[in-house]
């Protein structure tokens, strides 16, 4: 199973000069990522800003974004947060709003036990009908979703992915080793998506591919019909785009926000306490697209 495809764009949210969200932008901003190479998209995320929206707020992006896909692709709502209860309400108005699946962020701050998290995302899980996607991201939350608790949630029948930003290969390999044959493990990291899709992931749930996508697109095909030379060859043209937009002077998303900015795709600023990047660093990210031709 691959519902999802092989390119799924973890959205920005667009705000108006004065950091209102700017729905119509992120309609704007859907058509287009699911005319560049995106298969689905991820609203209402970490690089969209989800710590600074309201509910209601990430509630209106989940219908101006299903609403803009017009069927072109799956859109799933970010719904996860440290609080299960939190969690569980904010999962069953994305399914009331029609979406097509939840993505469900490991709990940050609190740092619960293994059977803490397992809890959390199966309880979460039993309060929905749509898919789940498990995100680990240990370096933003503080706390690592073992791969044998992964392995338990697989077991789940609507729990049937992870995007995995662990950085960790071995870890991705367990995981793909021992999950079912349909669950989806998908790259939470741009520069990792040709590791995990080589050790059997199905793709990657990207940030580079607002600006990238159907070069990423087609090194996950590569590597699916295993043109092992030609994948790596993307990949090492791609990666000083994956680095600097990971800047280790800034955090996503000011970085891909200053991407879409130089492409002629204006989205706004950021919500403190994000800021923009720097001049300096804006510059970088200039000569990296001018390189690769993207801007």
């Amino acid at each position: 199973m691959n519902s999802f495809g092989s390119v799924v764009t973890a959205v920005v949210t667009p705000f108006e000069a004065d950091l209102n969200v700017d729905y119509d932008r992120a309609a704007e901003l859907t058509d287009r990522l699911l005319n560049t190479g995106s298969e689905a998209v991820l609203v209402g995320g970490t690089t969209g800003e989800s710590p600074t929206l309201t509910t209601d707020e990430k509630c209106q992006l989940f219908k101006v974004t299903k609403e803009a896909a017009a069927g072109r692709g799956p859109v799933i709502a970010g719904t996860g947060s440290y609080c299960t209860a939190e969690s569980i309400a904010l999962t069953r108005k994305a399914e009331s709003l029609g979406m097509d699946a939840v993505m469900l962020v490991c709990p940050y701050y609190n740092k619960p036990p293994q059977e803490g998290l397992y809890q959390h995302f199966a309880s979460v899980a039993a309060t929905t009908s749509l898919p789940v996607v498990i995100y680990n991201i240990p370096g933003r939350t503080g706390r690592n979703i073992e791969p044998a608790t992964i392995l338990r949630l697989a077991e789940i029948p609507n729990i049937v992915a992870v995007k995995e930003a662990s950085g960790d290969v071995n870890q991705f390999a367990r995981i793909c080793a021992g999950t079912p044959p349909d669950f989806m493990v998908y790259s939470g990291d741009d520069s990792m998506a040709f590791h995990v899709v080589a050790l059997g992931g199905c793709g990657v749930i990207s940030v580079a591919s607002h600006v990238a996508g159907l070069p990423l697109r087609e090194l996950c095909t590569a590597l699916a019909v295993g043109d092992l030379t030609k994948a790596r060859e993307l990949h090492l043209r791609l990666l000083p785009l994956f680095d600097v937009l990971f800047l280790p002077t800034s955090v996503n998303p000011a970085p891909v926000k200053a991407a879409l900015s130089l492409t002629g795709f204006e989205v706004g600023g950021l919500r403190l306490p994000l800021v923009p990047v720097t001049e300096a660093e804006r510059e970088k990210i200039r000569t990296v697209l001018e390189r690769l031709e993207l801007a």
